[in-house]
């Protein structure tokens, strides 16, 4: 693995399981226009959200070690999964900073919430983690206050672009109705691809219930960092690049991912799962 040089012009890695981490990669370019960006998706594995603790630990190490290779001088963990099992290994081991997005969620939900319930969406993985219960009950909510509910199909229904469909409204009428029924009234998108059923879950929850997306918070947390690290980028006038790693091309990447982005993604480079596996950490 070649060594991070620690250069201010160096590219911000982010990395998920697919392209729920697109959310984040647009907020981040949108606060900070400047930088250059690489994003690796694993869509060759996702989702991270049904897999084990130590599969989604080693597939974690191989993501932030493929960003570290191409030179990042920082790696955002745009997955709430790995965030989960993988965040504290990935800061033992890895020469650059590591951020993932459970903590700027769980701060952004304990500001809004208005005395009521605080509910939780996410992969299986992601909830049966504990992180986000455990970071809500850290900031003063009881346990009666804590709700949370796995939502394995939503990843892939928005990787097939079924934002809207009938399937997709049934879902979140099957998954989300004890958490409207219990008053909720913050609702944590407890992953990143789930941003992009807002106006789906929006519409179900009813307008009082605030729907916290970390992204924004996440990319907030990565300007603070670099600000104190003396790593920004001191060139804001320039339009940072945006390149683009998968472990597989998807069915309908392109205008998927674009919509997650909100702009078009001209060129995408492949990495081929054999060759991930170059960058396994021996600790795992």
């Amino acid at each position: 693995m070649s060594p991070n040089k620690n250069d201010a012009v160096a590219p911000i890695g982010v990395f998920d399981s697919g392209m729920g981490g697109l959310t984040v990669l647009r907020a981040l370019h949108e606060r900070l226009p400047g930088e250059d960006i690489i994003y690796f998706g694993d869509t060759a594995r996702v989702p991270y959200g049904t897999k084990g603790e130590k599969t989604v630990r080693a597939f974690a190490s191989q993501d932030a070690g493929l960003l570290v290779e191409l030179g990042v001088k920082m790696v955002v963990v745009a997955c709430n999964t790995a965030s989960a099992f993988a965040l504290e290994h990935l800061r033992e081991t890895m020469p650059v900073p590591i951020l993932g997005v459970i903590n700027p969620g769980v701060r952004t939900a304990l500001a809004m919430t208005r005395g009521g319930p605080v509910g939780v969406i996410g992969t299986s993985g992601t909830i049966r983690s504990g992180r986000y219960q455990e970071g809500l009950a850290a900031g003063g909510l009881g346990e009666d206050r804590i709700l949370v509910q796995e939502c394995p199909l939503f990843v892939p229904l928005v990787e097939e672009g079924l934002m809207g469909h009938a399937m997709t409204v049934m879902a979140i009428e099957e998954y989300l109705l004890p958490l409207r029924d219990a008053g909720v009234d913050t609702l944590i998108l407890g992953c990143t691809h789930y941003p992009a059923l807002k106006d789906d879950i929006g519409r179900f929850m009813g307008p009082d219930v605030k729907l916290v997306d970390s992204a924004d918070a996440l990319a907030l947390a990565a300007q603070d960092r670099l600000t104190e690290l003396a790593l920004l980028r001191g060139d804001t006038s320039r339009e940072g690049k945006l390149e683009f790693y998968l472990s597989d091309i998807p069915w309908k990447f392109q205008e998927i991912g674009a919509r997650f982005l909100g702009k078009p993604i001209e060129e995408v480079i492949t990495v081929g799962l054999d060759e991930m596996e170059a960058f396994s950490d021996s600790n795992d």
